[in-house]
């Protein structure tokens, strides 16, 4: 069974979108494993990981939210710096695929 999960962004419930970087990233996160969970997966299932950063600056926060996040070994994954994302608050989108 492979799961898709289309890009994810760091807004809370409220439609808020909190200003640092690394919590966007936690939110966008939970997101991704709440999709995963409603299709019985979970983040361990993960085996790729596209990741969308407005500025190359956030890399260090973003890597410390996403080694946390990822199981071991990490999935594959692709970083890529953009000039800016659908919604202009957000710093961080991020895909995932996972099999299992």
């Amino acid at each position: 069974k492979l799961t898709f999960v289309s890009g994810q962004l760091g807004v809370d419930a409220d439609g808020k979108v909190p200003e640092g970087v690394a919590e966007q990233a936690r939110l966008a996160f939970s997101h991704i494993e709440a999709c995963l969970a409603a299709v019985g997966m979970d983040r361990g299932q993960v085996v790729r990981l596209s990741v969308y950063l407005t500025d190359l600056a956030y890399r260090g926060e973003y890597m410390a939210v996403r080694d946390a996040w990822v199981s071991d070994p990490p999935p594959a994954s692709t970083l890529l710096v953009v000039k800016g994302l659908a919604l202009p608050a957000c710093k961080v989108e991020i895909e995932a695929i996972a099999a299992g």
